[in-house]
């Protein structure tokens, strides 16, 4: 303020000095006022010009300017400057909500006051069969025709979660959403519908209830006979070879309990352990040899009465010189597996091949081939479900516990491997689990396996 007071007296004091040079006694006056008309002209142009730029578009080129307009160009200027970059940082976070938003595994949906759509994700999209585009501010209530859904809607109460099917649900493969309606924001009735699918949830929760049921009867039905012997042993008198007999019998069904009890051990501490890691390696050749001399064993045992042993061929250890990236225990678990099955389901004198085979592009199946009465095809998609048999009492028979193949699909699948079962009802079954060539090399000589 004191230069722009500083530069009207100097310019008044030149124009009166000039006035009184000239002579006359006006001259000094009119100096004076043309002095001041002077610097007011000059001080509105640069006032127009200030105003200009603040009305144009291009708010970042600042006009250049001296004295009390050019601080106050410079100032306005980082104002707005300031004000632009809080814009942009707020649109940068509201572009990064947005994005969170989409990124959500869950449907959301904002709806305004009277249930019309304001914005909604991929996700809401792909659950209801929206559209945000075409969809945009029509009525929730109007797109969604699902029964349930349009009582809850209705309602208007939406303290609970409504279940639905989703849009792409099917007989075959079920969705199903749990769906719940927030309001937010200042009270005006505007609302965030939030959906979920829940199929997972639900299957889980329908195998676990399965699961119990499943493992309560396979041990209520040993108990039962274990105590029904036992009652026996202690009320009646019974002969040694009838008290033996007995005896058998409470230890046969003794053993199916602790085997029953060892699988699902054994499948807890496979669906709870990390996954194999492939430094480890395995030599295939002597684990081939121990589930041969177990082969063997239970082939003897179960053809006992009959007197007539299994055929079983395995391939000679000069053919398996391969080393398996995985857990030696769990494979060895997986093959015994595939291999007493065979055993178990093969008549007295059956054949039953092993074989492993290599594959041009690095990969080897390892399979198990029998002649037994072979499976039905409606029964071999579900053979790898716990407790899942074709014939129980056969399978009680034989010590089955319904446990193999789930055991055998789950450390396939913790080593990358892949089960394949065929069969042919008559003429017997092959199951097999191939290796992907990134978990195979040839044998290390002198390797030991651990």
């Amino acid at each position: 303020m004191t230069w722009r007071g500083l530069t009207l007296a100097l310019l008044q004091a030149a124009l009166m000095g000039l006035g009184w040079w000239l002579g006359q006694a006006w001259g000094v006056a009119a100096g004076a006022l043309l002095a001041t008309w002077l610097w007011m002209a000059w001080d509105m142009w640069h006032a127009r010009k200030l105003l200009v730029w603040l009305r144009s578009t291009e708010l970042q080129q600042a006009p250049a300017m001296s004295g009390l307009w050019g601080e106050l160009s410079t100032r306005m200027r980082r104002w707005l400057r300031l004000g632009t970059q809080q814009v942009q940082q707020s649109e940068q976070r509201l572009q990064d909500i947005f994005a969170a938003l989409q990124a959500s595994p869950n449907g959301l949906i904002l709806l305004d006051a009277t249930g019309h759509i304001e914005w909604c994700n991929q996700m809401a999209e792909q659950q209801f069969g929206l559209d945000a585009q075409r969809d945009m501010l029509q009525s929730m209530g109007n797109l969604v025709r699902d029964p349930a859904f349009s009582a809850y809607w209705a309602r208007h109460d939406f303290a609970q979660p409504v279940l639905m099917q989703g849009r792409d649900s099917t007989a075959a493969r079920p969705v199903r959403l749990s769906v719940q309606l927030y309001a937010y924001g200042d009270g005006d009735g505007r609302h965030l519908l939030l959906s979920r699918d829940i199929t997972s949830l639900e299957q889980a929760e329908a195998m676990r209830r399965d699961f119990v049921a499943n493992v309560s009867h396979e041990i209520r039905t040993p108990l039962t006979v274990l105590v029904g012997f036992v009652e026996t042993l202690q009320t009646l008198p019974l002969e040694e070879d009838e008290r033996k007999r007995f005896l058998g019998l409470m230890a046969q069904q003794a053993t199916r309990m602790q085997s029953l009890v060892q699988d699902l051990l054994t499948l807890s501490r496979l669906e709870g352990s990390p996954l194999p890691a492939r430094g480890e390696w395995t030599p295939l050749a002597p684990l081939l040899r121990q589930c041969e001399d177990e082969a063997r064993a239970l082939s003897d045992m179960v053809t006992r009465k009959s007197g007539q042993p299994h055929v079983l061929e395995f391939p000679p250890a000069s053919a398996v010189q391969v080393d398996v990236a995985g857990i030696p225990a769990e494979l060895q678990s997986a093959f015994s597996n595939l291999i007493s099955n065979a055993i178990r389901y093969t008549p007295a004198g059956g054949h039953i091949a092993v074989t492993w085979t290599s594959h041009a592009d690095g990969s080897a199946t390892f399979a198990v081939q029998d002649s037994g009465r072979g499976i039905d095809p409606e029964h071999v998609g579900r053979l790898t479900e716990r407790f899942y048999r074709i014939d129980r009492s056969r399978s009680r028979e034989t010590g089955g516990t319904g446990l193999g193949l789930a055991i055998v699909k789950h450390v396939l699948q913790r080593h990358g491997a892949q089960l394949h079962i065929s069969s042919t009802l008559g003429k017997g079954s092959t199951f097999s689990a191939t290796f992907p060539a990134q978990r195979l090399r040839a044998h290390a000589i002198g390797f030991t396996g651990n």
